[in-house]
């Protein structure tokens, strides 16, 4: 019986150790398995951080280099010339019609007021120490002023055509380079499937890597040639806003001129 009992405690001493075993190991897995997800997660993160940093070192500036390179240079380069002239003649025109803009209703009333004062030539001298397409037209309707009112205006309307000429000047290259840009980009878009379908004629089969380089090529193209298109078209409404702008002031200053001299004539008999 004595026998019995000790052979059931050493059995009984056995199981609770091997259940002691394997809880410690069970609880050494998971610690084990957190710790690799860890090191897993630390390893990504570290090579996403990695990769960004290597994007950020690159910059706008030579992403688009080494895309404008892969367009090739024969499309991309007319491209980028019409992108370039486009520039300088907008340039040109903005501060053209920048230093056009005057004060219309100061400028008429110091032109009344020397009309008043010191007549038709003191009125003309203040028209020619102001800069402007308004200032010339009333200096070309107080030159005629001694022939009639009926000369003066029809003098004032003959030199605002002139005027309005002056300052479309050019604006007419803009609108061409804006139409000319997506048109080379989608020839070059068109160049580079022709391109792509001769490989796989060539290949005798359709493999995607085989024509990936010449679809490509084409879809850059065309993205410059949008992109060209729409800074050129930002640019070429600003100015056209800006040519209305100063017609219409063109436009209020000769009416307001012709009154001038009618009251003028009227007031001194003439």
């Amino acid at each position: 019986m004595k026998k019995l009992f000790s052979i059931m405690a050493v059995a009984a001493m056995v199981f609770v150790g091997s259940l002691n075993a394997n809880a410690a190991t069970a609880q050494t897995m998971p610690n084990s398995s957190q710790a690799l997800l860890t090191a897993a997660t630390v390893t990504f993160i570290q090579d996403d951080a990695a990769t960004a940093a290597s994007t950020e070192t690159k910059g706008f500036h030579q992403e688009l280099k080494e895309r404008f390179v892969e367009g090739g240079p024969a499309f991309m380069g007319i491209v980028l010339l019409c992108l370039i002239l486009g520039l300088a003649i907008a340039i040109e025109r903005i501060i053209y019609l920048n230093l056009s803009t005057t004060n219309t209703q100061k400028l008429a009333q110091e032109v009344e007021d020397a009309l008043n004062s010191g007549g038709v030539e003191a009125a003309k001298e203040v028209c020619r120490n102001t800069k402007g397409p308004v200032a010339s037209i009333y200096y070309q309707g107080l030159d005629r002023a001694d022939e009639g009112v009926d000369v003066a205006e029809k003098a004032v309307v003959a030199y605002g055509g002139v005027q309005m000429g002056q300052l479309e000047k050019n604006v007419s290259w803009i609108s061409l380079f804006i139409a000319i840009a997506p048109m080379l980009g989608f020839m070059g878009t068109v160049i580079g499937m022709i391109d792509a379908f001769d490989k796989i004629q060539a290949a005798g089969d359709m493999n995607p890597s085989l024509v990936a380089g010449g679809i490509k090529v084409a879809l850059l193209t065309t993205v410059f040639g949008l992109i060209v298109a729409i800074i050129l078209q930002i640019f070429y409404n600003y100015i056209i806003a800006k040519i209305d702008s100063i017609v219409n002031s063109m436009e209020d200053a000769s009416i307001t001129l012709i009154d001038m001299l009618f009251d003028y004539k009227v007031k001194n008999k003439i």
